[in-house]
């Protein structure tokens, strides 16, 4: 009953009304969906963060027990040393990150906001050098230079109680953030465990085929996941590193500010390292306008090189989008989820067109081929129906032709029979005919 259900000319219809009213639902009342949704979700946040930094973690992890544990023969303890380096490794760089980078960035940045009135005082005498300020009006701009940090003592006296909450809303998400490491730990741990329950559970609710499909739908999504998470991470660590390096021999300010500002924006694709330019350009234009136009002259080179060299070599074909879909994916993307949405736009956008390229298309071409052999084999029925309503013809055409044939037989056997008993009636009659007279002959005598 369910078979014939699905293979009605109308189920397919209807499924399609039922998605198209559930879609205009979600995006009639989205505000309230996506809210209560939110509110679902940030219950298991601390779940869901620990699974993101595992599955972080875990090519580390496995690029660690493929080359520097290969030779430990026993597997559950190369993947014990594999894991445990790799939270060490990313540790480290945690507290280099947190121990080294980020005081300097602060010293940077409070150097910075306590100078901003001589930067933008020399930045105005600039300009009046070139002649830029008889067109334009910058007097407004001073003066509210001048008592930038006054406002900022003053608003930071005046939202005293909305700053507390957003220390105590910051401690929970510390406290957040250390319960998913540790749970992190445990998920790497017992990794082959889960994928292995989740198998099981999958063949019997699922069946083999089904499981196999998504297993390999699946693990073509991690990889791509994967070589982008990896590859742009280095990418963004490269671009900070040269740019560190080329800003150190023209005595640049703020390199480690800089630095640190390029490699985080060119994480963000498309017009990510565009926005970390024009920043690092206006700081370094309020200090030394040369420096402001020697930075852009080498971020351009730079980016040209990242764009056709570097990031040919790190993903190589692996993605295969074009530019046009990574825009409309990141600016959806950044709509949708914010910053989140944003860094996962290309991986999803690659994702997508992979669905389509790999699983939607094909099955438009079964489904063509089948209804063509549909049909095909209802087109050639009638032929073959004519054929044998003309064969079952013939078939009694000849047997009545037999019929007659036999029936002519026996006609002609019983003319045989009847030109014997005219034979036998003339033989019979000459015999009377010759006893006739011997009969006279001896009555005579």
């Amino acid at each position: 009953m369910k078979k014939r259900i699905k293979e009605a000319p109308w189920y397919a219809y209807a499924v399609a009304a039922c998605i198209a009213v559930v879609l205009l639902v979600i995006l009639m009342r989205s505000a309230e969906v996506w809210k209560q949704v939110r509110t679902f979700v940030g219950y298991f946040r601390p779940v869901i963060l620990g699974c993101v930094i595992a599955y972080i973690i875990n090519p580390l992890a496995e690029f660690l027990s493929r080359t520097l544990f290969r030779r430990v023969k026993k597997e559950g303890r190369r993947d014990l040393l594999s894991n445990m380096i790799a939270f060490i490794v990313v540790l480290l760089l945690l507290v280099f990150f947190v121990m080294i980078l980020i005081p300097q960035l602060i010293d940077s940045i409070g150097f910075f906001a306590g100078n901003l009135g001589g930067y933008i005082s020399s930045l105005i005498n600039w300009l009046e050098n070139w002649s830029v300020t008889s067109r334009f009006d910058f007097s407004e701009l001073i003066s509210s230079s001048e008592h930038l940090l006054d406002r900022f003592y003053e608003y930071v006296t005046e939202n005293i109680s909305s700053i507390l909450e957003a220390s105590a809303n910051a401690g929970k998400g510390i406290l957040q953030w250390v319960i998913a490491v540790i749970l992190s730990v445990y998920l790497l741990f017992a990794k082959k465990r889960l994928k292995a329950g989740v198998k099981k559970l999958s063949l019997l609710v699922f069946g083999e085929r089904k499981t196999l499909g998504a297993a390999d739908f699946i693990g073509k999504c991690s990889q791509i996941f994967n070589q982008y998470i990896v590859f742009n991470l280095i990418d963004s660590l490269i671009i900070g590193t040269v740019t560190a390096i080329f800003m150190a021999p023209f005595r640049m300010a703020y390199i480690g500010l800089i630095s640190f500002l390029v490699a985080l924006a060119n994480l963000v694709p498309t017009f990510g390292p565009v926005v970390g330019a024009v920043l690092s350009a206006f700081i370094l234009l309020m200090i030394n306008p040369a420096h402001a136009f020697i930075f852009l002259i080498f971020f351009i080179v730079l980016q040209t090189i990242d764009a056709y060299i570097i990031k040919p070599k790190l993903f190589g074909n692996s993605l295969g989008i074009s530019g046009l879909l990574i825009l409309v994916g990141v600016t959806v993307g950044g709509n949708m989820f914010g910053v989140v949405g944003i860094l996962i736009a290309v991986p999803v956008v690659a994702i997508l067109d992979l669905v389509y390229s790999s699983y939607f298309l094909p099955w438009l071409e079964r489904r063509r081929e089948r209804k063509r052999a549909a049909e095909g084999a209802e087109g050639g029925s009638g032929p073959v129906t004519a054929a044998g309503e003309e064969t079952e013809t013939l078939t009694e055409t000849g047997s009545e032709t037999e019929s007659l044939t036999e029936t002519g037989s026996e006609t002609d056997a019983l003319a045989e029979s009847g030109s014997e008993t005219e034979a036998l009636a003339e033989t019979g009659s000459e015999t009377v005919g010759e006893t006739a007279p011997e009969t006279e002959t001896s009555s005579t005598e």
